[in-house]
């Protein structure tokens, strides 16, 4: 029996952090062992918040493949490629707004949080309020059965579904299937340097491109327990401590309790903590560095690769495209 397909992407806004390694590419990495998993640079997408600086783009599309294959994503197993090399994608976007109700679009919770979050862009564009029309053109026109979501994109993809139904009805086929959400493991909390969730826009995290000496400085300026002003006093580390949380995520069970219990009893100071927690993170990333590195000196492996990834990815979405064309015309046009 062959596989179900899975579809995500990212779009290439920046580096990445600690908490998309472990929000994210932790959960695509295991998918990818089970499922027929497509895997995208939404670089249109980034165009919805970042059209006044395009040239950035390109960029960061590249830093993104990078950091993607260098976190284990393998081109043998998952197809990954880039979403404007596949202009299929804008057809069905195109074809999609015609049947879309705009009051579909005006009550997704995120476009009216984004509206009054970020109000330093102006983001009363065609394409702001039309980006959930792309995006299920993103997944429908690789037929994709599962999507990974987080609980707080379920009314995302079900926007996705509702479009696949209406086309379905009112074109009296079933082209698409309807996309199930994918569950993505609830991912460990990733606080940054600040306490509050690690974020780009932030300016708090610590980037999977971060150098060594970069990773430890970063680190040992996280805040800790701030009811804990001396090494003297009992600390609260499950608690009050912000770092706690990226504690808890690289150090062993074994060694957590010691940590624990020594920062109750007053006899391991914060700083000496998040010294040994630096050198664990910076462990954790000394193979992660090393592919970078390898993969940075070969540069026609990166293109052949995101050559290969396009090509696949183009295959089918041209047929799913030819259905649709079919089904909307009733016979082969043009």
């Amino acid at each position: 029996m062959s596989r179900k397909r899975v579809l995500s992407g990212m779009r290439p806004t920046g580096p990445l952090h600690l908490g998309h390694l472990h929000g994210v590419l932790r959960n695509w990495l295991d998918l990818q062992e089970k499922f027929d998993c497509f895997y995208f640079v939404a670089d249109w997408h980034a165009l919805t918040t970042e059209y006044e600086n395009p040239r950035r783009i390109p960029s960061f599309t590249r830093e993104l493949l990078l950091e993607w294959l260098s976190a284990g994503l393998d081109p043998e197993r998952s197809v990954i490629f880039v979403q404007s090399a596949i202009k299929e994608h804008a057809e069905l976007y195109l074809l999609f707004g015609m049947i879309v109700p705009v009051s579909w679009l005006e009550r997704n919770p995120t476009y009216k949080d984004m509206l009054q979050n970020l109000q330093s862009k102006d983001l009363s564009t065609y394409g702001f309020l039309g980006y959930p029309v792309l995006q299920a053109a993103d997944i429908l026109i690789y037929k994709a059965q599962k999507v990974p979501v987080g609980v707080d994109q379920l009314p995302h993809l079900e926007l996705t579904r509702e479009i696949a139904r209406r086309f379905n009805y009112l074109y009296g086929k079933e082209v698409f299937p309807l996309p199930e959400p994918l569950l993505s493991r609830e991912a460990a909390k990733v606080p940054g340097i600040d306490g509050r969730k690690m974020s780009k826009s932030y300016g708090n995290a610590i980037f999977l491109n971060d150098s060594p000496e970069e990773v430890r400085r970063k680190i040992l300026s996280m805040i800790t327990d701030t009811q804990r002003p001396r090494k003297s006093d009992p600390g609260d580390p499950e608690n009050r401590c912000v770092a706690f949380q990226l504690i808890r995520l690289y150090t062993p069970q074994e060694r957590l309790r010691e940590i624990v219990e020594d920062c109750r009893a007053a006899r391991l100071g914060c700083r000496d903590c998040k010294a040994e927690l630096a050198e664990r993170v910076i462990r954790s990333l000394e193979s992660l560095w090393k592919r970078r590195a390898e993969l940075e000196k070969q540069q026609d492996l990166l293109e052949e690769i995101v050559s290969r990834g396009n090509r696949r990815a183009r295959e089918i979405a041209a047929v799913t495209l030819e259905e649709v064309k079919e089904t909307l015309w009733g016979e082969r046009y043009f």
